[in-house]
């Protein structure tokens, strides 16, 4: 027999899918109840949460369990078994036992190292205890995997890793400041109510915010959580819940705005942010040498890194000018005088560009004020001769990428960017929040791809390193438990055959030796005893060292066959180890 586990989790299905496939008390005991029943399995149980749904057997064929498991997961669970298919995961043996162990410590939860997981593998092992669908293997199993979800909550500090990673995150959006101060009187919007929401907003709210918004797919989660927030003895924040419908209403309010629903697809576009911020940023501030809207003469300024012309007209701002010259200018490092202005335009734009200056619509001298006329040179441009050259710089950048700059550049100073008056913080993995909410103004936000770029080498990680590594010991150490005790019926059985050979030998030794006395009876079959004892000693506790090892389950085979064992009779005296198992368990 060997263990088999198939379900679906956050990890591997969208929420609507795990929503609608989510099982009622009655529809898993229902569905262990069938699945003791099917051909394929001898135990069951199911572990069921917000988050997952698995069904783990013992099985004695992997294809044929797989199938069976996967179409009653699809009847209990109300999600066709077409459409649940690709979101099924499959593990067999080691790697079912390496799944379970991970899924206590908290390894696969959707805030990692969270402890609420060990209460539920104990309700799943309960229930099956109940039903009598666990059998010796599902008990030890389940049981082992508690042990090894509290050993790693307490050698380590995988439970501070669920905190750690919401805590880090707000600190990104302070910018490393205090939390507490950066927080203080903000309005939230939270969007989603599972774990890591949760703990987002209770961690706003101890931050001091002033006002908490929690929107869900399931507004009556969303409404359990506000009210835990408002009942929390430690916190003084209002709280209220809306329907998923009223998020873009109320980003429009949000100062602060945490989202982690596991929806596959975008929750916030970047249009939509744009316009939840949309004249709530201020103005950016003029730079040097720049005329804001409040300048003398009521002057509106340039954008932001467009140098003026001496004689204080912005280039490209001329009435009738064909190109746009503000649009090109973006370059950092170089002013619309020099290269940004022309690298990359087409030579007939150029070309454009020149017959507007050649006409005179701006006046006929570009020299700057005061500036003396070469040798030579007239007040006026000659068309022709300007033309040429603005071609031939043309097709120099055409060639080379660039306008070669014979003078230094002149700086130009960047816009400086307003303060955010919206911070997000994504925690959903897929994405919630459009990446390209990064380059609007007045936003700031902070999601999984930043801050595992922030906090490689943190603690968390070091300690999510130190749990994978006792679970990798735990289920080495499991599976050479469990194949020593696959060979162990055999071995009892060949210890009573043995005994059942001395008892006969003795009986024989009675009939020709009738008046043999009680002692000498006694020191004979002693004796016997202990020669047939020393012989199985030996290759006894070595098949077992033997049969822990990876691959040793055919020697329990090769001693069946050595001896020639019963098979009935290694078969009733696992049945009878079942039994005294189930009679001195006791609650899970």
């Amino acid at each position: 027999m060997s263990l088999l586990v198939v379900g679906l989790s956050h990890r591997s299905a969208p929420v609507s899918v795990l929503e609608r496939a989510a099982l009622t008390a009655d529809a898993q005991v229902k569905l262990l109840q069938d699945t003791v029943a099917a051909e394929p399995a001898t135990e069951a149980a199911v572990l069921a949460t917000c988050n997952r749904i698995e069904l783990y057997a013992d099985v004695d064929k992997f294809h044929a369990g797989v199938a069976e498991l996967s179409t009653l997961l699809a009847q209990h669970s109300g999600v066709g078994l077409e459409e649940l298919t690709p979101y099924l995961y499959v593990h067999y043996e080691d790697r079912a036992v390496h799944h379970l162990f991970s899924v206590a410590c908290g390894l696969d939860s959707m805030v990692v190292g969270e402890g609420q997981i060990l209460g539920q593998i104990k309700d799943s092992l309960a229930r099956a205890q109940e039903l009598h669908s666990a059998g010796r293997l599902l008990n030890d199993l389940f049981q082992q995997a508690l042990r090894v979800g509290k050993r790693a909550h307490s050698e380590t500090g995988i439970d501070r890793a669920g905190q750690s990673l919401v805590t880090f995150g707000l600190e990104q959006l302070a910018r490393g400041g205090d939390v507490q101060q950066w927080a203080r009187g903000k309005k939230a919007l939270v969007i989603g109510a599972g774990s890591m929401s949760s703990l987002a907003a209770a961690t706003l709210a101890r931050a001091g915010v002033a006002e908490i918004v929690v929107a869900n797919r399931t507004f009556d989660r969303a409404e359990r959580l506000a009210q835990i927030l408002m009942d929390g003895d430690d916190t003084d924040v209002a709280a209220r819940a809306v329907p998923m419908e009223s998020v873009p209403a109320e980003l429009t309010r949000a100062d602060v705005t945490v989202s982690c629903t596991g929806a596959t697809g975008l929750v916030l576009t970047a249009d939509s942010v744009a316009g939840a911020v949309e004249g709530r940023t201020p103005a950016p501030a003029a730079g040097p040498g720049q005329d804001g809207p409040g300048a003398p003469g009521g002057e509106t300024g340039p954008v932001a890194g467009v140098q003026r012309g001496a004689s204080g007209t912005s280039l490209g701002s001329e009435d009738g000018c064909p190109l746009d010259l503000s649009a090109v200018q973006g370059t950092a490092g170089f002013s619309v005088l020099g290269e940004a202005a022309v690298a990359g335009m087409a030579a007939a734009d150029l070309e454009q560009h020149a017959a507007w200056v050649d006409n005179g619509s701006v006046g006929g001298d570009r020299r700057p004020a005061g500036a003396a006329a070469r040798p030579g040179q007239t007040g006026t441009l000659d068309p022709a001769a300007d033309t040429d050259a603005i071609a031939a710089l043309a097709a120099t950048a055409a060639a080379v990428g660039r306008i070669p700059e014979r003078r230094r550049p002149e700086p130009v100073e960047e816009p400086q960017r307003p303060e955010p008056v919206l911070f997000l913080l994504d925690l959903a993995m897929p994405r919630d929040i459009d990446a390209a909410v990064h380059r609007l103004a007045g936003v700031r936000l902070v999601d999984i791809e930043s801050l595992a770029e922030a906090s490689a080498g943190a603690p968390m990680a070091a300690d999510v390193d130190q749990v994978r590594r006792i679970v990798s010991d735990e289920v080495a150490a499991f599976g050479a438990a469990l194949r020593a005790a696959h060979i162990t019926p055999t071995v009892v059985a060949l210890r009573t055959m043995a005994a059942d050979v001395v008892a006969g030998e003795i009986a024989r030794l009675d009939g020709r030796l009738p008046g043999l006395d009680d002692k000498h009876r006694a020191e004979i079959t002693q004796t016997v005893r202990r020669v047939v004892d020393k012989l199985l000693h030996a290759p006894t506790v070595r098949v077992k060292q033997l049969a822990a090892e990876p691959g040793g389950a055919g020697y329990a085979d090769a001693l069946r066959t050595l001896f020639d064992l019963d098979p009935e009779t290694v078969a009733a005296v696992s049945r009878a180890e079942d039994s005294t198992t189930e009679k001195d368990r006791g609650p899970a």
